[in-house]
Formats: structure tokens, C-alpha cells, sequence
């Protein structure tokens, strides 16, 4: 059985980025209806006791929306921290020198990824995600959107950073702004669990999103 993954930071320290009551809501409620539609999903089937990355690459419908969607958010939570005081007005000091040098060297600076990062965001037609991702085939670090549910492990692409641009993330606090909340956002990205990701995403490859989600969700 999943289990809805704790926060790892106070719901009320975002300050008019997000409030507690999107969180009550996003976590509390929308992030654990797809734990609990999943557990319903796989009760007594093939994929009872499997692994959550595991369930998301094999299955399909029902069982695999709810499954890439718990870890969708789970990834998204773990991108975003409370402002810690920085010349930026970020979290950027905690961005490890060697994804700085790689993020300049495919996007040409760190103001440019932002301006691409945020552009690519907003057009995001409908419900959906933007990601940045370490593509395993190319060895390259790429912008890809996907709708709905989708995730981009399905295309052995190695999830570093994404932001939620389902309005369910900011309607309350943003209304239909998505630009500001997606400037926001850019001001709480956690850096440090980003570089890690990038870090393991160089070392492990795609086992490297395994082990993200099994110690959130360790197999019992």
C-alpha cells in the first residue's frame, strides 16, 4: 500500500508564493486522492506489491494516471522550498557549480533558462507539467511539457526540475496568472535537490528515478 508522502518544510512559510490553503488542498487532498485511487486500482492485480516506478512504465489507464501522478507531485513538492535569502531574492546559492556550468552551456546563460523555463511553462495548453530533464539517450538537459498526467520517465528521460501548471497548484492563491505564479515558483525552486537529482541523474541513470521513489515510497 502507497502512503501520501509527508512535506519536508512548513505549509505556512511560502508567503504570498503559496498558501497553506493550496497546500490543504493540493497535498492534503488532490495528491492523496491518487495514492488512495491507486491503492483501490492495484488491490488484487499484477501490480499489487510492485514498485511505483515500476506500475507507471508498465501499466496503463486508470492505474497509471494515479500512479504518474503521485509521482508528479511528489517530485514537484521536493522542487520548491521557502525562501532562504539570497542576492536573487532565490534559493540560488545552493545551485551546485556543475549544473550551473551545464544549464549555461545548453541554454547559453541562467537568465536565458529562466526566460525559456517560464515561457515554456505559460504555454502549456490546458492541464499539465513543465520539466527539465537529463535525456539519458542524447545526454543532454532539455525543456519537455506533457499533458495531464504524463510523465516524461516513460521516455527514459530523468526528471531535475518540474513545475504544476494544473490550476488546481495556484487558482487559489494566482487565480488565472499563471505567469506570476510561475515567477513565483522560479523564486522557491529548491536548488539543492535539483543539483542531486542532475548529481544521480550522471551516476545512476534511469535507476536513479527508482530510488528517488522507492525511498518515498519503499516497497512492503
Amino acid at each position: 500500500m502507497f502512503e501520501l508522502r509527508k512535506l519536508p518544510y512548513d505549509i505556512n512559510a511560502f508567503g504570498d508564493f503559496l498558501s497553506s490553503e493550496t497546500f490543504n488542498y493540493h497535498h492534503g487532498k488532490h495528491h492523496n486522492t491518487y495514492v488512495t485511487n491507486l491503492n483501490n486500482l492495484i488491490k488484487d492485480t499484477e501490480f499489487a506489491g510492485k514498485d511505483l516506478v515500476s506500475i507507471i512504465q508498465t501499466s496503463s489507464g486508470g492505474i497509471f494516471n494515479n500512479a504518474a501522478q503521485v509521482y508528479n507531485h511528489d517530485f514537484y513538492f521536493d522542487c520548491i522550498k521557502p525562501k532562504i535569502g539570497c542576492g536573487c531574492g532565490g534559493n540560488c546559492e545552493s545551485l551546485d557549480a556543475k549544473l550551473k556550468e551545464a544549464l549555461e552551456k545548453e541554454f547559453g546563460s541562467l537568465d536565458n533558462f529562466k526566460a525559456e523555463f517560464i515561457k515554456g511553462a505559460t504555454g502549456v495548453f490546458g492541464s499539465g507539467w513543465f520539466w527539465l530533464v537529463y535525456n539519458t539517450k542524447n545526454q543532454k538537459l532539455e525543456f519537455t511539457a506533457t499533458s495531464n498526467a504524463a510523465t516524461p520517465i516513460t521516455e527514459d528521460k530523468i526528471p531535475l526540475l518540474v513545475v504544476d501548471v494544473w490550476e488546481h497548484a495556484y487558482y487559489i492563491d494566482h487565480r488565472n496568472a499563471r505567469p506570476a505564479y510561475l515567477e513565483k515558483f522560479y523564486a522557491h525552486i529548491n536548488w539543492e535537490f535539483v543539483s542531486k537529482a542532475y548529481e544521480w541523474a550522471l551516476k545512476e541513470g534511469m535507476a536513479s528515478v527508482s530510488f528517488y521513489a522507492n525511498e518515498l515510497h519503499p516497497v512492503k
